[in-house]
């Protein structure tokens, strides 16, 4: 099969509209189908293009044989913003269509998605309230937005995700998503999930030896050597590396978001391109399954 943005395009077209397509729609249909306007948003995120209307033009001029119309800038916000359940439904039928779903290793880490840095803006901000400030480690300082809290896979295909304002501890964002889809973690026996030392604590890991899965984490100085720690470093290049291909390729830190549906899609936008170029790599049968250069150009 062809491994390049056009062959991706056309078989996650086929995969959504025969999965999640199909939406009756009250009075006229729109123009632009669900299934399009995901194969869109994800070719929007692959291709890098962070302007909504330098996209539009693009999709204009290259793409018109593909997709022949576009709505307008305005109109393309508001079906983008309106999209976030049908993303998300998405990256879930990817994930569940290869045999990374069915992997009992599980890497959790968060990363933070800056939504502002100016005072004023902080303080006009339609996410005042929802966002806040936090510290990010990797750059040494304070940012202002929010954390992606991510469970993914060792080869990278997201199993679940969050978005949480930073003040909030990570093990109780981590558990609020396990409670909220705890099928994912009884459908795989022997789960183990694997951190970082935020997740550290004695009730979260009893709490997910009642779930039936286990904690690999790197052990304080005052403890004794954890049973697998010998394996982390390599595992947490995983994690870095899941993480520099939303910001580095994807651009997650140029998502553009105003307000918290804005924020929102725009990140599971970002997620979905990289899920979808997971899953089309794995169908093809690429060396690399989270490459993404044979569709960034």
């Amino acid at each position: 099969m062809t491994n390049n943005l056009d062959a991706l395009l056309t078989a996650l077209y086929v995969k959504i509209d025969d999965g999640i397509g199909g939406t009756r729609w009250l009075g006229r249909p729109p123009r632009l189908t669900d299934s399009e306007l995901v194969c869109l948003a994800v070719a929007q995120a692959l291709l890098g293009f962070t302007s909504e209307s330098r996209w539009l033009r693009f999709v204009d001029s290259r793409l018109g044989a593909m997709f022949p119309y576009v709505p307008k800038q305005p109109g393309w916000n508001k079906r983008l913003r309106a999209a976030l359940p049908l993303v998300k439904k998405a990256i879930r039928l990817l994930a569940a269509d290869t045999d990374f779903w069915f992997d009992n290793h599980w890497i959790v880490d968060s990363t933070p998605v800056e939504c502002g840095r100016s005072r004023p803006t902080v303080k006009r901000s339609d996410m005042a309230g929802w966002a806040g400030y936090g510290y990010c480690a990797s750059h040494s300082r304070f940012f202002w937005g929010l954390r992606l809290f991510l469970v993914c896979t060792p080869a990278g295909m997201p199993i679940l995700w969050a978005l949480a304002t930073p003040k909030m501890d990570e093990r109780e964002v981590l558990t609020a998503m396990l409670d909220r889809e705890p099928e994912t973690v009884t459908d795989r026996p022997g789960l183990l999930v694997i951190s970082d030392k935020g997740f550290a604590s004695k009730e979260f890991e009893a709490d997910l030896a009642l779930r039936g899965a286990e904690l690999l984490r790197p052990s304080f100085k005052r403890e004794k050597k954890r049973k697998g720690e010998s394996l982390l470093k390599s595992v947490r290049q995983l994690i870095e590396s899941v993480n520099d291909t939303l910001k580095g390729q994807l651009d997650l830190e140029q998502h553009g978001g105003r307000t918290f549906e804005g924020v929102a899609v725009r990140v599971a936008q970002r997620i979905l391109a990289m899920a979808a170029a997971i899953w089309h790599n794995h169908k093809t049968r690429q060396p690399i399954t989270r490459s993404l250069v044979a569709y960034d150009h």
